[in-house]
C-alpha cells in the first residue's frame, strides 16, 4: 500500500472518534511528508531539530509541525519560528527557554508536559510530583509566551495490554486533577497525546486526544543521519 493508502486507513479510524492523527515522519524524506501532505494530512511530528528544520523549508507552509523528541535549550531557538506544538517538555529550564525564544518572535507556543509514566530509565518525562512542583512555581507563573494545552506521555514497550492501560489511564488521571486545580477556566487545556502505533487503540479508550503513527503510515525508516545545529 501507498503512504496515502495507509494514511487514510489511520485516519479515518482515529479522526471518526474525535482524536487527532500526528503522522510521525523522521527518518523520512520531503517527498513523504508531501505524499501524505497532498492525501490530506496538515499534522507531521518530528523528533530532530535539523531534520524538522530541513523539511519545514521545502514544504507547505501550512502544515502543523509537532515536536515529539527529546529537545535541547540550544535547539529551541531554530524551531521558535514556526513550531506549532511542542509535545515534549520535560523541565521548567526547557520551558524558560521556549518562552524566552518565543518573545523573540512575538509568539505564543503551545506546549505539552511530558509524564515520565513507563516502567523504562531511558523515557524523558517529569514525575507527577515534579509537574505540579512546575505549575504551582512563580517561575511559571511569570511566563509569558508560552502555553501549557495538556499533557504527553509514552507507555512502557512491552506486549502486556493490561500495564500498558494501567500507565495511560495513570496520565489521565494526572490530567484531570491538574484540569481542575491549575486550568479550570481554561478550554485551551485540552489536549491528551498517548498512544502509538503499537498501542494507540488502548490509549484512545483511556482518553487520549490524540496519536503519533509513524512506520505503520510512512513504512520502514530511511537512516539518515542529520547534523544538529549546535
Amino acid at each position: 500500500m501507498s503512504i496515502a493508502d495507509n494514511l487514510l486507513k489511520y485516519k479515518n479510524e482515529i479522526e471518526s472518534q474525535g482524536v487527532k492523527l500526528v503522522a510521525v515522519s523522521k527518518n523520512h524524506p520531503a517527498e513523504a511528508v508531501l505524499e501524505a501532505y497532498e492525501a490530506g494530512q496538515r499534522v507531521f511530528g518530528e523528533n530532530l531539530v535539523q531534520e524538522m528544520v530541513d523539511k519545514q523549508a521545502q514544504l507547505p507552509a501550512d502544515i502543523e509541525w509537532h515536536l515529539i523528541g527529546h529537545l535541547q535549550t540550544n535547539k529551541v531557538k531554530y524551531i521558535a519560528p514556526f513550531i506549532k506544538l511542542i509535545e515534549s517538555v520535560d523541565s521548567l529550564k526547557l520551558l524558560k527557554e521556549i518562552d524566552k525564544q518565543a518573545a523573540k518572535h512575538q509568539r505564543v507556543i503551545d506546549c505539552l508536559l511530558q509524564i515520565y509514566i513507563a516502567d523504562e530509565e531511558s523515557k524523558f518525562g517529569l514525575g507527577f510530583d515534579e509537574a505540579i512542583e512546575l505549575l504551582r512555581s512563580d517561575e511559571f507563573a511569570a511566563l509569558k509566551n508560552v502555553r501549557i494545552i495538556g499533557l504527553m506521555g509514552i507507555a512502557t514497550n512491552i506486549a502486556q495490554e493490561k500495564q500498558i492501560s494501567a500507565e495511560f489511564n495513570e496520565l489521565k488521571v494526572l490530567f484531570d486533577g491538574i484540569k481542575v486545580s491549575y486550568f479550570r477556566q481554561s478550554d485551551y487545556f485540552k489536549e491528551i497525546s498517548m498512544g502509538m502505533s503499537s498501542d494507540y487503540q488502548l490509549a484512545i479508550e483511556e482518553g487520549s486526544t490524540m496519536v503519533r503513527i509513524g512506520s505503520n503510515i510512512f513504512g520502514k525508516r530511511v537512516i539518515k543521519h542529520w547534523k544538529n545545529k549546535e
